[in-house]
């Protein structure tokens, strides 16, 4: 059963039906009683304020249930602003995030030409990761972001795109890892990268 983490996220529902079509058992969890032991994978995916979204975890006790869950031993894949939030901090309100992974959150800012980075762009597999199994190395994804994952140690890299500069979008190792794109808008490979995480 995969539970997929609800605190209001805008793109909950298409990330339910996706997961839902790949035959998969799915469970909503808006607070930490909602943990169901047939669980065996968590989502945590995200659309909007990383501050607001933060506040919401931390109200509801679902920081603390994510963090036990992964030292557990949970996997978790954060999608978007949830792969945002796997980090350290965020400049988007200045908040402490989840810090499952080391890193800092900044915003393009002057960096790049026109923001948010909206539409179709290539995902480089730097590492030969499980989540890129069976998806054509450059292939394209659904970005909508201002904001991008700085992660400190580059092994925390998993996959990179080009947007006037080089940003990880994709991070993470074995058990927890984020996508910067949106997999469920992103077509049959997007549909793969769930079911690879499935899997």
């Amino acid at each position: 059963m995969i539970g997929i983490i609800d605190y209001g996220a805008g793109n909950l529902h298409s990330v339910l039906k996706a997961i839902d079509r790949l035959d998969y058992k799915t469970k909503l969890i808006t607070k930490p009683s909602d943990h169901d032991d047939a669980i065996t994978k968590l989502i945590l995916p995200g659309v909007g304020n990383a501050k607001v979204a933060m506040d919401v975890l931390n109200e509801t006790g679902l920081a603390i249930y994510i963090k036990e869950q992964v030292a557990n031993g949970t996997p978790l894949l954060g999608i978007c602003l949830g792969m945002q939030l796997l980090l350290e901090t965020s400049e988007e309100g200045n908040v402490e995030c989840l810090g499952l992974i080391k890193g800092t959150v900044p915003e393009f800012k002057e960096m790049v030409k026109k923001v948010p980075h909206m539409g179709w762009n290539q995902v480089m597999d730097v590492q030969n990761h499980f989540l890129f199994h069976q998806i054509p190395q450059n292939t394209d994804f659904y970005f909508v972001h201002s904001f991008f994952a700085n992660p400190t140690d580059e092994k925390d890299i998993l996959g990179i795109t080009n947007y006037g500069f080089a940003f990880a979008s994709v991070i993470g190792n074995e058990q927890v890892m984020g996508v910067q794109f949106h997999p469920e808008k992103s077509g049959k490979y997007g549909i793969q990268l769930l079911e690879n995480y499935c899997k």
